[in-house]
């Protein structure tokens, strides 16, 4: 397993060393190197206020790259690599842009930065209750410094890991962040690198993870210019939605693919992050042996500190369970968890009775796809999928634990990729909402929350960005067209009504209401978010460490009334009984153990429940 250079540097000194980009020296000199095999010539522009430009030729080496040690660069300074005398760009691995995308880069000096959290290595995956969260919608002020002074809020919550949607730099001033196209710069419009690494430090202090979502599956259809230099970087044989796939298996893929191991153990070392999630995996055509996901998480887990705890999350549509295979101790050994959306799709279904798009594959039953998730971890396990014109899909999980599955009620994906960006508690009741919450927080899968729905935000959540306007006239087209096979947006003058992406409005809209918070409807879906969260630390929470794969699992007491049955780490029996439906239900024989949770008060009698309200759920502890 090749070796990546190591921090190397005082406890409180966070440095990642790479073989690309601007490495500021100790004598505060500056190496810049740029792999360019398509460039006939790579000069380095320097532009200073007091000086002016000055370009500067770069020594050509082997394999496509160049490379230039100056003095006459130093931290602060502003560059662009000048492309066959004809096209300035910035640094692929540019550490900063502040100027946005098509701007100079600065050189940044990582040490500069004092870490306070030396003694800081994380928390243990049994701990984590996720709060995912966009820097610029999360609050008012939309910045890192801003988001700093919700951490309190989010420590009283109850969560222990904040996940950032992607911050990678990208076009204009709003974005969800899976429009990345230099993937080391945290972008402007949240602060500084310097900004970035106090909230994570921040957060530290206050016991509280940060995970990152990167996308590696594709750039942003807007300033990257690898195409014109570094055509290696694309591949001639795979697709994807966004266009020619990167180049992970093709002729001088080994670049590419350090490229992006670089930019994992970038974020982990030095910014001292606790955790990423690899957005839509499923989308990276990748043929070698290992592939490029497994390859990521072998660099992490070979190259950092055995002593800290790192959490590797996946998004991958084709439940691909290998990737989540634990060691003989029960510790993963290459990813830690992936996002269930099967059971979110499950929950949905139960909620809200809709069928179509992906939801069509659990509309048939979805409680028995619920109690399976809930007992296996995905739905589906290698069965044919409607949605994907009968194709198969899914691996064996049952080998897997339930701590390996993440499960959400909401995320930003199935909030923003609804036409009007409608949340949960938008169309779906409150005893609905009250049961499923109760299920979610308080099954052995650690839990994520979607910003603000932890208190029924009445603000939407809809897709935004800011591209240029011929690409953003394009997207606008486009966005509205994905919709036009729901029946609802047939006639193109509804379609109309959709919001525009482009619109400050639309952005503007799915800022968090913090306002609904000083109403007492909302403050009361907020102290249940609390109190069940709380309930999750003093019961559960204690009791997950060596919870095993295979698990009693569930049967089904009628179309809607599940019983969930787990073996927890210290032996404990942990039982479920839900009623997820309108009807009330037959009368069930009582679960043994002691009551720790239910949704309406005095259902559970001694011996039975004599009369199952709808959406009535129960939660039971049998000590080992």
């Amino acid at each position: 397993m090749k070796k990546y250079a190591p921090l190397g540097i005082a406890p409180v000194k966070r440095f990642h060393k790479m073989p690309f980009g601007a490495d500021v020296q100790a004598d505060g000199s500056v190496c810049f190197r740029l792999w360019a095999p398509q460039a006939r010539s790579v000069h380095l522009e320097l532009e200073s206020p007091s000086a002016g430009k000055e370009i500067i030729r770069m020594e050509e080496q082997a394999g496509g790259w160049r490379q230039l040690h100056t003095s006459r660069a130093f931290p602060g300074t502003l560059y662009r690599y000048q492309i066959d005398q004809e096209l300035s760009v910035p640094d692929p691995a540019s550490r900063f842009q502040p100027s946005d995308i098509h701007g100079p880069s600065e050189v940044i000096w990582p040490s500069m930065f004092e870490w306070q959290d030396s003694q800081w290595k994380g928390r243990s995956w049994e701990e984590t209750i996720i709060y995912e969260l966009h820097v610029g919608a999360f609050t008012p002020g939309g910045t890192f410094g801003a988001a700093c002074e919700r951490l309190d809020y989010l420590v009283d919550l109850g969560v222990t890991a904040v996940e950032l949607m992607p911050v990678a730099d990208f076009p204009g001033e709003r974005n969800w962040g899976y429009d990345g196209a230099l993937l080391f710069a945290p972008d402007s419009t949240y602060g500084r690198p310097e900004d970035f690494k106090h909230f994570v430090q921040t957060a530290h202090q206050k016991g509280l993870m940060v995970f990152l979502d990167v996308v590696y599956n594709h750039f942003g259809p807007e300033g990257n210019y690898l195409h014109v230099y570094a055509k290696s970087f694309f591949s001639e044989k795979h697709d994807t939605p966004w266009g020619a796939g990167i180049n992970f298996d093709g002729p001088k893929s080994r670049t590419v693919r350090d490229f992006f191991i670089h930019n994992a153990l970038f974020w982990l070392q030095e910014y001292h992050l606790d955790g990423l999630r690899i957005d839509a995996v499923h989308a990276i055509e990748d043929d070698s042996e290992p592939d490029i996901i497994e390859e990521i998480a072998q660099a992490v887990r070979t190259n950092l500190e055995t002593n800290r705890s790192i959490h590797l999350v996946l998004e991958n549509d084709d439940n691909a369970a290998r990737y989540l295979h634990r060691n003989n101790n029960g510790s993963p050994k290459l990813y830690t968890a992936q996002w269930n959306d099967d059971m979110h799709h499950a929950f949905h279904c139960l909620m809200t009775g809709e069928s179509e798009g992906y939801y069509l594959d659990y509309a048939d039953h979805p409680a028995r796809h619920l109690g399976r998730c809930l007992a296996e971890g995905f739905a589906y396990q290698g069965q044919p999928s409607s949605y994907r014109h009968g194709r198969h899909r899914g691996e064996n999980s049952k080998n897997l634990p339930p701590t390996a599955f993440v499960s959400f009620v909401q995320n930003h994906d199935q909030v923003g990729n609804r036409a009007f960006g409608e949340r949960i508690s938008h169309i779906a009741d409150e005893e609905s909402l009250r049961a499923v919450a109760a299920i979610q927080l308080l099954a052995p899968s650690p839990p994520l929350v979607f910003m603000g729905e932890e208190f029924r935000c009445s603000n939407p959540f809809l897709f935004f960005c800011d591209f240029g306007p011929d690409l953003a006239a394009s997207v606008t087209e486009g966005r509205r067209k994905e919709f036009s096979g729901f029946p609802e947006f047939k006639d193109p003058s509804a379609r109309d009504n959709i919001p525009d992406p482009g619109a400050v409005a639309t952005f503007e809209k799915s800022n968090v209401n913090w306002g609904d918070i000083e109403k007492p409807v909302h403050q009361a879906w907020l102290a249940y978010y609390r109190n069940l969260i709380a309930l999750r630390h003093q019961t559960i929470v204690p009791r997950l460490r060596g919870i095993g794969a295979e698990q009693p699992g569930f049967i089904l007491l009628d179309e809607k009334t599940l019983k969930n049955t787990w073996i927890l780490g210290d032996r404990s029996e942990l039982i479920l009984v839900a009623a997820l439906g309108q009807e009330p239900r037959v009368r069930i024989d009582r679960p043994k153990g002691a009551l720790l949770f239910e949704t309406e008060k005095g259902v559970a009698g001694s011996t039975a429940f004599e009369y199952i309200r709808p959406w009535y759920v129960a939660w039971f502890l049998e000590a080992s």
